[in-house]
């Protein structure tokens, strides 16, 4: 994690720096939101996406990074607001937004955060990209529906777990970089591929998040291992695990947990058995397939740094620990 931000620095200095700017509120308790939402913790890699894309696509407006902010609003937003539906105590080894200020005032500071995106796209006075971030939200929002209609659903398919996180968690890649291309002006093909290289990173990127759950430590990760499971999220390892097993036992679990009369060791023996029978391995090799069709559709390109810096970031997200 140190080498890749370190390989990076310049540009992540650049991002907090604008998102540093005031946001223009009179309000000292949005101020307080907004900055315990995105300040110290995050990794930027949606602005960063941005950034590099507009780069490779030749962009060389000074604007560059003052834009790819809103793309880390509308991700902490939606953040804020999934603690809130999933009673999360705990986001990026500190509180959430919801246990220091309360359910209202984070739905209200998520709303806020997703106000100050659509402002900045405003800002750059390209129709296209307005367009693009509302049908974004649009998107994350019948994502998060669908998440929520799945909750405790023990039944759900690959093809409908793939459904919620490429609206939840690609979608939002794939925005970032198309619209890099967007603003230096590249033609249809360009804006296409640098979208499907990123809708490819956002699936490993959730993959590999999904792994984390229940093969990282609460110290590392920043929040419980194990966490999907208790908020009745039915993540790929799960559907896989799942699928290995006996009716019976599959309707005896499912009742178990959907009940809520699992114990801690219940969850602990859970895991346990998901860590050991396949499936991880098994997630974490599709993770590598969706990484490696992404590096395929940057052969559009010239070789250059800023190619190689997104060839990067696939590596960063096989490996990254939290």
């Amino acid at each position: 994690m140190n080498d890749f931000l370190d390989h990076f620095s310049p540009h992540l200095k650049e991002i907090d720096d604008a998102l540093n700017q005031s946001l223009g509120t009179r309000v000292p308790v949005v101020a307080d939101i907004v900055r315990y939402s995105l300040l110290g913790a995050g990794k930027r890699i949606r602005p960063l996406l941005f950034v590099l894309s507009s780069h490779l696509c030749g962009y060389k407006g000074e604007d560059v990074y003052r834009l790819s902010t809103l793309f880390e609003y509308v991700h902490a937003a939606s953040l804020v607001h999934d603690d809130v539906l999933d009673n999360a105590d705990l986001r990026r080894r500190k509180p959430s937004v919801r246990q220091v200020w309360g359910n209202a005032a984070a739905v209200l500071g998520g709303d806020f955060l997703y106000s100050a995106a659509s402002a900045i796209a405003v800002e750059c006075r390209n129709l296209e990209l307005i367009r693009l971030l509302s049908d974004l939200l649009k998107r994350m929002v019948e994502g998060q529906f669908l998440e929520l209609e799945h909750t405790h659903n023990w039944k759900i398919s690959k093809a409908e777990y793939m459904e919620i996180i490429t609206a939840k968690t690609a979608a939002l890649m794939r925005a970032a970089c198309n619209s890099g291309a967007m603003v230096a002006g590249a033609d249809e093909k360009t804006v296409q591929h640098l979208g499907d290289f990123g809708s490819n990173l956002g699936i490993a990127f959730q993959l590999m998040d999904d792994l984390l759950d229940y093969t990282s430590s609460e110290e590392v990760f920043g929040k419980p291992v194990g966490k999907d499971l208790k908020e009745g999220k039915i993540t790929l390892p799960l559907v896989y695990f799942v699928s290995e097993l006996e009716r019976a036992e599959v309707e005896r679990l499912a009742e178990l947990f959907r009940s809520q009369k699992a114990s801690d060791q219940d969850y602990q023996d859970l895991v346990r058995r998901v860590r050991v029978n396949g499936a991880i391995e098994r997630v974490r090799s599709e993770a590598s397939e969706y990484v490696a069709r992404a590096g395929e559709l940057l052969k559009l390109f010239p070789d250059s740094p800023v190619k190689q810096g997104l060839l990067e970031l696939g590596g960063y997200i096989l490996t990254r620990r939290h």
